[in-house]
Parts: structure tokens; C-alpha cells; sequence
């Protein structure tokens, strides 16, 4: 009997009355010979087919409220095979329960000797221990008491019992039954959310990300609001270029590329990359110490996105955890890149990898598996578009080559894709969604990058000498010993390197050493790898054509490599280093060193899987981690936090157009910096290039105050002039700073550290 046993349930209750009196049953007379059942009446046997036997703990047909029911009764041949097979289960239950305790446990006595075709159940019996129809489990009972001429069929498991059916509570088996499990609050199902959040693999790794590059830029956020990394000339400019950006988004978005600096020109804030995708952060804030505050976060967080972007790149190509993670330290600290602390904008590359990792998940694309049509999500190739327009609007330094891979590498997607369903002669499985999510895409990106060249494209038109030539190009062009010099900043192999810096025309740009360890590690991948051999050999090409590309005119003058980029792709004559393409190099050799990392650790997986004992498995699980140290540890630096000059009081207060004098290219990126405090018109102003107006107001103001400069100033518009006593030593200035301007129309006050003359 499975009644009463724990974890099947309460016992239903006998019905009692008019709902017992109600329900068919057969009954027989004394000496009369047996009749057959009703169809709608069953008999044990009958029952127990197609349920779980006793000894198995419980029936199949379980009702919402833990009741059991019957299934249909089977009638003719049907009807007996399952007698037969209910006899089966009976035996198995019998085995499981003493025939002689039926009073003891609440149900009825069972005898073996029972013919195998007695007579069915009065009043439709029990069902194999379970009730039918509300009749208890046990079988009918008298006053309480079990019958005493109660049997119990054998193989057939049929049960004859006289007297009536009583009630029997539920609660005689409450203490058998399981308890049910309570149903969890509203606050433990967010806290067990929250808690599998915190522990997701992209939670720790962006925490990771964020925590590495704290460390690896420190002392950068150590005084924040004072200093600069590397330099304060360039990081200057990039403080102005977020703050102009946020401020004008805010009150006039229609003069974004009519900037406050190097005035009265127009389209200024296109004289250099604009870094406009970090507007949203430039909203926040005011004033100089608000904008080196702002780069600072900024240049710290972009540290940690491109090594979160890199990290998905080659999770999403099919490299492990750690590998990954030795892909994405590797990218983002490679030596090369410290001589680049001052340029945010190109240190800010993590959209790039992080755009192909989208990409590829949103089509289902892997480097180890291959094209997988399952996974395909157009919502992952809306996102890598989204990511790669975002890139593309920092600046064209690192996104003019961006843009023009990814193109190259949808033309090269899409031949192999036709090419395949052509020799197979099967349509390969794409979909009309994910069709509409690239051609939305694509056409999101080029959109954005017409609207980002079209400013670049008037400042070359009004200002022609702005484009580059080749001579440019080879000022800034590597010899093959960049690729093994380190830049000063490395504190491992700055010291060791600085004769072989000595020897490099313009070692600032020329230092491109991606790392040892990364060399080890990708020459590594070429032989042991979890790419295939077909992966590693293009890995390979594409690390040996982005290395020539990266030397400019010094790969065979750059006549078929270079040279032809510079010549007919739109936009590219902009560029002027030829080193950065170094990025491509390092992306390329970090993926070839993923996959070598990753091989090791899944050997090292078989072979603490394999051990007795397994001892020494977790010291080989640490020793797959001696990569990752050894390419984080060569990318510590040496970089410079200089304070940045402060504020003059007359910049607080000056009225525009204004002049600050002396002007040069590095005085007025702090000029630029200073103007945020209110953004007035400034005539100064540095960039990639010098405007010859520019040119013109050094030239004519080098004998300010005199009448000639006063008239051409006011020619100008400009209204209000500030001369910094501290920077006019050795300037004619040095000597004029006190003359009397009187006769020249025009007034003099001393503010702090400067004097202002208001024209």
C-alpha cells in the first residue's frame, strides 16, 4: 500500500451522505455467482495499471492538491491485460508490506491465498493504496475498526471488504508527509538575483577590467583635479575638446563645430580629433579643474574598456577565460602604447574589439566553431553597429582605419558566404532580420561618418596646407627596430632601451614594441593552439601587413603598402603617423596568444583531471595564470602626472573675443583649457595644424602695444588682451609689459599675475 507512506501525500476523505450513497457500485449475493463489473466501476487491478507500483513510493496521476485519481477503466481484453499487469505491481507492493500489520498501519489485512478471480471490490474498493473517488486509503472501514472478512487480492490485487466506508481525516498523515517548500518573498528573489548579477562572468570582468586599470594608470587618480598624465599640452587640449563639446550640446548644438578657440575662424573644433563621443561626460561640470577631473575618469575608463572589449573579442572567437584575459591585458597595456598617454583619442580603441565581438555573436560567428545559424541575434549586431559608430565619432586618427576594415571585412564576409552557398549549392541560413539589422547598421555608421567628415572635409578646403604629404609621412615613419624598442615609460625596458630610442628619428611615435612575453606568447600560438592551422597562418598574415603598413615609406618606400592608401582612399592623406596602425599588430598577436593560453589551459585541465591523487592540480591551475602575470607586469609604466599650470584670475573674468599673449602652440592649449570657465571667444588656439590667420596675430603682436597691433586686433574684433607676466621672459613683451598705452586709446588694469588691456 503506498497510503501513508512519507512524501506521498494526505489521504483524501471518504465522502459521506448523499455523495456517498450517489456513487455505483456492485455488489454480489451471498452464494450467488460472481458478476462482472461495471465499466464505470473498477477494481484494483484495473486501477494499478499504468500507475508507479507501492514499492516505487507513489502513483502518477497526482492532482494539483496532492490528491491521487484514478485513471479510466479499461474494459474487454483491454481490461484483463491490465488486471494481469496490475496482479505484477500488487506482488511488488506486497513485497514492501506485511500482510499481518494492516491494523496496526491503518489499512487492511492482505492474504496470499486469495483466488487470483475473486470477486470485485464492494462499493469499488481501494485502487492499489490509493483512494478512488474519495474512498480512504486502507479500504471500507466499520466504525472506525478494519472489517473483519476485509481481504486482500494477491497477483490480481483485488480487495473484498464489508461494512460502510468512514471518514478518515487528513491530519492521521500530516506527520509523513513532506512539507511544502515555502514560497521565497520578494526581497530573497532580488537578493538571489543580485547575487547570481554579482557573480556573472561580465560582472567580474568589467569589475576586473575597471580595478586593473586603476592600478596600471596609478598615481592618474590620486589628484585628479590637479594633474595630467604624461603631459599637460596635449591632455589640455583633449580636457577643452570634451568640455566644449558637452557645454555647446547644451545651449547651442548648432555652433558644436564653431568653436570658442582660434577665433574668428570657422569649423575650428575640426582643426583636430574632436573626441565628440565623450560629449555626454562634458555635460557634467564647469570650469578647468571640472575638465581635468573629467579626462582623468575618462582616460582611466577608457583603459578599462578596451581591455573588457578585447577580453570579449576572444571570448566570443572562442579563447577561455584566461585567455581572454591575457588578449585583453595584452592589447590594452602593450608598452608601445605609453608613449601615448597624452593621446586619449588613441588610447580610446576599446570600441573597436568590443564592436567585433557584437558583431560576430549577433551572426553566430565563431574563430573556433565556425558559423553557427542557432545563434544568431539580430539585437547583438544592432549593438556592435551602435559600438562602431560611437568609435568612429572620437576621432578619425584610430577610426578613418577602423571604418575602412570593417568595410573590408563585410566584402570579405559576404564573397565567402556566396562563395559557400554557391559550392555547396545549399542556401546557407541567414535570415531576413539579421539582413535588416546590417543594412540598418551599415547605414547608421556611414551615416556618421559622413556627418563627422563633412567638417573635416570644408577645414581642408579652406585651409588646403592642412593636408599631408608624403614628406610628413616619412617624418613619422618607423624603422623595423621600433617594433622591438620600448618607449621611455616602461618601467621594465624603458631604462634598457634609451640608446636604442637615441637612434630613432622621432622615438615618441616610433617606440612600438607590443611586449616580449606577447611575442613568446603568439609565436606560441603558431604551434600549440586552440585555432585551427588555417586561423594561425592569417592570424599571421595580418600581423606581418598591419607591421608593414605600420612603417609608412620605410617598407619599400611604402610603394605597395602605404603609398596606395594615401593616395586613393578618401581621408587617409589626414593621417600622419603611420605607427598607430601598430594597434592592429597588437590586436592581432594578443588573439594568436589567446588561443595558445587557452590550449594550455585546457591540457592542464586533462591532466588534473587524469591525476591520483590530484594533488598537485591546483598548482598547475596557478601555473596557467604565469601568462597573464608576465604580460601585466610588462605593462607597467613610468608616465608622468605633471600639475597643470593654473588658472590666471583675469581668464575668470575676461570679456571676449580675447588674446592671450604669448601665444604659441603649447601656451594655448592651456589658453583653451582656461577658457572653459565660460567658453569666451579666444583668438588662440592648438592643433594638429596652424591656421595662417593664427600665424598672422603671433607675428603682428610681438610688438604689442603699439598702434599697428592695436588696429589690426581691432580689425579682428578683438576686444580685450591678456599678457601673462610669468611666461614674458626672454619675449619682447619683457619689455613693453609696463609702457604707458595712454595715446593708443586703450586702458590697462593689473588682475593677479596679468595685465589686461581692454581695446
Amino acid at each position: 500500500m503506498t497510503s501513508g507512506q512519507p512524501g506521498t501525500g494526505n489521504a483524501r476523505p471518504t465522502p459521506t451522505g448523499a455523495d456517498a450513497e450517489s456513487r455505483p457500485a456492485t455488489t454480489a449475493a451471498a452464494g450467488a455467482p460472481t458478476q462482472p463489473a461495471r465499466t464505470s466501476d473498477k477494481s484494483p487491478a484495473e486501477t494499478t495499471a499504468g500507475q508507479s507500483p507501492a514499492g516505487d513510493g507513489g502513483a502518477t496521476g497526482a492532482a494539483p492538491n496532492g490528491y491521487r485519481e484514478a485513471d479510466p477503466a479499461p474494459s474487454g481484453p483491454a481490461k484483463k491485460s491490465a488486471a494481469r499487469r496490475g496482479g505484477k505491481k500488487g506482488t511488488a507492493a506486497k513485497q514492501g508490506t506485511a500482510a499481518k500489520q494492516g491494523t496496526a498501519e491503518g489499512g487492511t489485512a492482505t492474504s496470499d491465498s486469495a483466488p487470483k478471480d475473486s470477486t470485485p471490490a464492494k462499493d469499488s474498493g481501494t485502487v492499489d493504496g490509493a483512494a478512488k473517488d474519495g474512498i480512504p486509503v486502507g479500504g471500507p472501514t466499520k466504525d472506525g475498526e478494519p472489517a473483519k472478512d476485509a481481504k486482500a487480492g494477491d497477483a490480481d490485487g483485488k480487495d473484498k471488504a464489508d461494512g460502510e466506508a468512514k471518514p478518515v481525516g487528513p491530519e492521521r498523515w500530516e506527520a509523513f508527509a513532506s512539507a511544502p517548500e515555502p514560497r521565497p518573498s520578494i526581497f530573497t528573489r532580488a537578493g538571489r538575483a543580485v547575487g547570481r548579477f554579482l557573480i556573472h562572468e561580465w560582472t567580474l570582468a568589467t569589475l576586473g577590467a575597471l580595478a586593473l586599470a586603476v592600478l596600471m594608470t596609478w598615481p592618474t587618480l590620486r589628484y585628479p583635479r590637479y594633474t595630467l598624465p604624461q603631459d599637460y599640452w596635449d591632455p589640455s587640449l583633449q580636457s577643452w575638446q570634451m568640455a566644449w563639446s558637452g557645454h555647446i550640446l547644451l545651449t547651442d548644438p548648432a555652433r558644436l563645430w564653431q568653436s570658442n578657440t582660434f577665433f574668428p575662424e570657422l569649423w575650428s573644433f575640426a582643426f583636430s580629433d574632436t573626441l565628440l563621443g565623450y560629449a555626454p561626460a562634458g555635460m557634467l561640470g564647469s570650469g578647468p579643474e571640472d575638465a581635468v577631473l573629467r579626462y582623468n575618469i575618462m582616460f582611466v575608463l577608457a583603459h578599462a574598456l578596451a581591455t573588457l572589449g578585447a577580453y570579449a573579442l576572444a571570448r566570443q572567437l572562442g579563447a577561455g577565460r584566461i585567455g581572454a584575459a591575457v588578449a585583453g591585458v595584452s592589447y590594452t597595456y602593450a608598452p608601445w602604447l605609453l608613449a601615448q598617454a597624452g593621446h586619449l583619442h588613441v588610447l580610446s580603441n576599446g570600441g573597436i574589439p568590443l564592436a567585433f565581438a557584437m558583431l560576430a555573436r549577433g551572426h553566430g560567428w565563431s574563430l573556433r566553431h565556425g558559423y553557427q545559424p542557432e545563434r544568431r541575434h539580430d539585437g547583438w549586431v544592432y549593438a556592435g553597429w551602435l559600438v562602431a559608430a560611437w568609435q568612429l565619432s572620437l576621432g578619425f586618427g584610430i577610426g578613418l582605419p577602423f571604418a575602412y576594415f570593417l568595410a573590408g571585412a563585410v566584402l570579405v564576409t559576404a564573397v565567402l558566404f556566396f562563395a559557400r552557398r554557391l559550392r555547396t549549392g545549399q542556401a546557407v541560413p541567414f535570415g531576413r532580420r539579421l539582413f535588416a539589422a546590417d543594412v540598418l547598421g551599415g547605414v547608421l555608421f556611414a551615416g556618421v561618418g559622413l556627418l563627422m567628415a563633412f567638417p573635416f572635409f570644408k577645414v581642408t578646403e579652406r585651409h588646403p596646407y592642412a593636408e599631408r604629404t608624403i614628406g610628413d609621412i616619412s617624418l613619422f615613419s618607423p624603422p623595423a627596430s621600433g617594433f622591438v624598442t620600448a618607449p621611455a615609460e616602461s618601467r621594465i625596458w624603458g631604462g634598457l632601451h634609451e640608446g636604442a630610442r637615441a637612434a630613432l628619428p622621432w622615438h615618441p611615435e616610433m617606440t612600438l614594441l607590443p611586449g616580449f612575453v606577447l611575442y613568446a606568447l603568439a609565436a606560441g600560438g603558431l604551434l600549440f593552439s586552440v585555432w585551427r592551422l588555417r586561423h594561425r597562418l592569417l592570424l599571421l598574415a595580418g600581423v606581418l601587413v598591419t607591421m608593414a603598413f605600420a612603417m609608412g615609406t620605410r617598407f619599400f618606400d611604402g610603394t605597395f603598402t602605404y603609398v596606395p592608401l594615401f593616395d586613393h582612399l578618401p581621408g587617409w592623406s589626414g593621417l600622419r603617423t603611420p605607427g598607430r596602425l601598430m594597434l592592429w599588430t597588437t590586436l592581432l598577436l594578443a588573439l594568436l596568444a589567446a588561443g595558445a593560453v587557452t590550449a594550455l589551459t585546457d591540457r592542464v585541465r586533462e591532466l588534473t583531471a587524469q591525476r591520483i591523487p590530484s594533488w598537485p592540480g591546483p598548482w598547475l591551475r596557478m601555473a596557467t595564470l604565469l601568462p597573464l602575470l608576465l604580460v601585466t607586469v610588462e605593462g607597467l609604466n613610468t608616465t608622468p602626472h605633471p600639475v597643470v599650470p593654473t588658472q590666471p584670475a583675469a581668464m575668470r573674468s575676461a570679456e571676449g573675443p580675447l588674446l592671450v599673449l604669448p601665444s604659441n602652440q603649447s601656451l594655448d592649449q592651456h589658453v583653451m583649457l582656461w577658457s572653459t570657465s565660460g567658453f569666451p571667444d579666444v583668438v588662440n588656439g592648438g592643433s594638429g595644424f596652424t591656421p595662417r590667420q593664427l600665424d598672422d596675430v603671433r607675428r603682428v603682436s610681438q610688438s604689442f602695444p603699439d598702434q599697428t597691433s592695436v588696429d589690426y586686433l581691432r580689425t579682428l574684433g578683438v576686444r580685450t588682451v591678456v599678457l601673462l607676466r610669468g611666461q614674458v621672459a626672454g619675449t619682447p613683451w619683457e619689455i613693453n609689459i609696463d609702457a604707458p598705452v595712454e595715446s593708443l586709446g586703450i586702458s590697462r588694469q593689473e588682475v593677479g599675475d596679468a595685465v589686461v588691456y581692454r581695446l
